[in-house]
Parts: C-alpha cells; sequence; structure tokens
C-alpha cells in the first residue's frame, strides 16, 4: 500500500488496524469471554446488531454520570449516550428518584396510571405538529404505526421514504432497503433531492399515502435535512392529500419541540423515541387530531392499538422527571448550542491538521467521515470502513466510547472537562495517523 511521503517505514493502514486489532484483544479478555459465551445462545453472542463490531464487542458492567466501565476494568467517557436515548446519562438522581417511586407503587398494573397523561401533555405542548399523542415501546414502533395510520386514513398504500433513512429495525433504507423491511409499498427517493421528491410525489399522487422522512439522517451519517427540502415536501404532502411525517426519535433534541420547531415546518404527524422515556424504553407517535382521533376508543370502529407497555409506569414517571426537571427548553437550547461548538472545534483540527476528515451533524449529534467535500445525501459519502475501524478501536483505548461507525450523540452529563479532553486526543490521533489517513 502506499505510503506517506514515500517513506518505506511509514505505517499502512492494513498493518494500523491489525495491531490495533491486536492489543484490543489483549486489552479485553473477559469482554472476549462473555462474548464467546453468548456465542452458545445467541446467533453470534448478539441480539442487537448496531452494538456487534469485529474482532469482538465490549461488555459493560456499570454506568455513571457519563462514563461507563467494561467487564475488564477499563473506564471510558461515553460519547455514544446509546444513541441519543442516553440523554440523561447513567445514574441522574432525578431520574432516578423518579424510578424509585414508580417502583414503590408496584410495577405492571395493567390500568391506566397517574402519569401517561402528564407525559402526554409535556409533550404535546411541546411539538407544534402533535395534538394528540399515543406511546409505544419503541421508535420503531411508533414509525409503523405511523405510516398505518396514513394507510388506514388515505386508503391509499404508497410510502415515500429516502435512501440512508433509518425508522427503525424493519423500516431501514440504507443502500436501498434490507430484505426483513415491513412489506409496505416503498417509493425510494434521493435525500436533499427537493425537485426530485416532489416529482417522484407527483407521480404517485393518486395511491401516495404518506411521506416519511427524518429530519437529520442519523444511522445514515447525521447528515441534516436542507430547509428548502423540508418544505417541499411540505407541498408536496399538500398537493397529493399524502400524510407528511417527521420522524424525530433523534433530532427531537434539537429544542424543546425538536427540528420543527427550529426550522418553523409543522407536519402532519410525527414520531418520537429514546430519551423522552428518561431513557426507558419508550415511543410515540403523535399529530393532527383528526388522525389521531382514528384510536379514540369512545368511537364506533375505531383503530385498535394494543401493547402491553405502551404505558408502563417506569418509562411514564421517568419521562415525566426528565421533560419537567432536566430537559426543559432552556437545557434543549444550551446543549444544541455545545455540540455546534464542539462539532466546528473538531473540525478546525481536520482542517488544521490538512487532513480529509469531517464531522457532520447537528447540534448534539454528530459522525466523523474520512472525506473531503460537501455531504448532502448518503450517495456522498465515501466508505472508508477500515479507517472507521482504527479511528474506533484507537478512541476506545484512550477512553472514549463510540459508535462504531463514528457517530456520537452529547448526553446532558458530558461537559467542558470531557469536551476538552476528547478535542485533545482527537488532535493527538490526527498527528499519530496522518499517515494512515493520507494513503
Amino acid at each position: 500500500m502506499p505510503t506517506v511521503a514515500g517513506l518505506a517505514n511509514a505505517p499502512t493502514l492494513d498493518s494500523s488496524v491489525s495491531a490495533a486489532r491486536e492489543r484490543y484483544i489483549a486489552r479485553n479478555p473477559a469482554s472476549l469471554a462473555q462474548h464467546v459465551e453468548a456465542t452458545a445462545v445467541l446467533p453470534g453472542g448478539n441480539t442487537r446488531t448496531v452494538l456487534f463490531h469485529e474482532p469482538f464487542p465490549l461488555v459493560m458492567t456499570r454506568g455513571e454520570g457519563c462514563r461507563l466501565w467494561d467487564a475488564d476494568g477499563h473506564a471510558y467517557v461515553d460519547l455514544l449516550g446509546e444513541y441519543t436515548a442516553g440523554l440523561y446519562g447513567h445514574s441522574n438522581p432525578v431520574i432516578r428518584r423518579a424510578l424509585d417511586r414508580a417502583l414503590d407503587g408496584g410495577w405492571n398494573l395493567g390500568a391506566h396510571g397517574v402519569a401517561e397523561a402528564r407525559l402526554a401533555r409535556l409533550v404535546v405542548n411541546r411539538f407544534p405538529s402533535i395534538e394528540l399523542v399515543r406511546f409505544t415501546n419503541s421508535g420503531t414502533e411508533a414509525n409503523l404505526l405511523a405510516i398505518a395510520t396514513a394507510v388506514a386514513s388515505t386508503g391509499r398504500s404508497r410510502v415515500l421514504v429516502f435512501e440512508g433513512g433509518y425508522h427503525g429495525g424493519l423500516l431501514y433504507f440504507g443502500g436501498g432497503g434490507i430484505p426483513i423491511n415491513a412489506p409496505h409499498k416503498f417509493l425510494l427517493g434521493r435525500y436533499n433531492d427537493s425537485e426530485g421528491a416532489l416529482a417522484l410525489a407527483r407521480a404517485h399522487a393518486d395511491d401516495l399515502a404518506c411521506i416519511l422522512v427524518e429530519p437529520m439522517l442519523g444511522s445514515g451519517g447525521c447528515i441534516p435535512a436542507e430547509r428548502d427540502f423540508l418544505l417541499n415536501l411540505r407541498t408536496a404532502a399538500d398537493e397529493t392529500g399524502a400524510v407528511l411525517i417527521f420522524d424525530e426519535v433523534m433530532t427531537s433534541r434539537s429544542s424543546a419541540g425538536g427540528q420543527q420547531a427550529r426550522l418553523g415546518i409543522v407536519p402532519d404527524m410525527t414520531t418520537l423515541g429514546k430519551y423522552i422515556g428518561g431513557g426507558m424504553s419508550f415511543g410515540a407517535f403523535g399529530g393532527r387530531r383528526d388522525l389521531m382521533e382514528l384510536y379514540n376508543p369512545h368511537r364506533p370502529g375505531a383503530l385498535p392499538h394494543a401493547g402491553t407497555f405502551n404505558n408502563n409506569t417506569l418509562t411514564m414517571h421517568a419521562g415525566v422527571a426528565g421533560l419537567e426537571q432536566l430537559f426543559t427548553p432552556e437545557a434543549a437550547d444550551a446543549l444544541f448550542a455545545r455540540g455546534e461548538g464542539l462539532r466546528e472545534r473538531l473540525n478546525a483540527l481536520c482542517a488544521a491538521a490538512g487532513l480529509a476528515v469531517q464531522w457532520t451533524g447537528l447540534g448534539s449529534l454528530m459522525t466523523i467521515h474520512f472525506q473531503r467535500g460537501a455531504i448532502r445525501e448518503p450517495a456522498d459519502l465515501t466508505p472508508r470502513s477500515l479507517v472507521k475501524e482504527l479511528f474506533h478501536l484507537d478512541m476506545l483505548e484512550r477512553g472514549f466510547y463510540f459508535a462504531r461507525r463514528g457517530m456520537a450523540a452529547l448526553s446532558l452529563e458530558i461537559g467542558t472537562t470531557e469536551e476538552d479532553a476528547f478535542c485533545a486526543a482527537f488532535e493527538a490521533w490526527l498527528d499519530l495517523r496522518s499517515a494512515e489517513l493520507s494513503s
């Protein structure tokens, strides 16, 4: 492989990744043992694909504040933030007290609870598009039900989605889609292609039930939607009578009212998940009153929507505590600004190093990419999986926990100390790995 400035002894990407893997294996024998044991009862030792990485994933045994400890006793600053669900960190006393109070009253009561209407009121008051809301167990469920609502209300069958979109385990459109996607009639558009999306919607206007879009591609690389793109989707929905659904499972943290409030664009429905349940299992779908009234059980022919844990007491109490006491509108704005500032610092380090590296994202959500040039859609991405693996393994060795794909999601527990330490580690890493990054 090529080397920097023709130096024969300069490290190659292959050799550096191999060495990083060997150090990882040597450092983590307890995680390896747990992984081997798990393979006897779980396929590949795994029950959540996104957490798997070679040569084997870490096993975490404890979390406190913004830090994690693995089975071998190594400590990490948690920059993954449970893929945005861990907004409150791992041990916030406000959340803990809410959970303790809920447990003191018993759990799995099989009835309406005292906290669910309070949580619903908080959600309705925050998000401009949500007049009524229903709870689910995950963002996947929320998106499946939002699509089902649109299909039922319009009597149509087609669903416009976008390349790189991730709306849950059964609704993933990276690379065009996956074999286990829910069996809807999907139309696949290009992200941030305003004219193309409008044309696609118009071409299928008679059978278009809904348009489902993330205001920022999360799994797709933290690529923000351009305002004009989302405005054109609003126009397309208005023209065709389709239901415009914003998947704000991740971007809901962009402000108290999500990215829709920040941009001033109101969809017909919104799906939520992650942190809004206080870090517990949670999802929600809500929107225009006429759409959500289809689920009103007082009405003849109401649509059914069951789910044993939709209103589970732990999630309801933790969610109320989090939104009322911790993630206030002021806290949401501060977190967004802090994330923007951190990403600006990181990109300044990339520019100073003169290397093909950049961070994209929105507020407290960001992903590293090893390439130059603007990134507006997944087709712009240059796959450099070995470089991402090297970054991931090196950062773990330096005590920073990320997603394998290079995504970070700041929690409220991350402070200036952690940000400064990461920026210093990243700058040192760019210097150390300049040869590999240039190859």
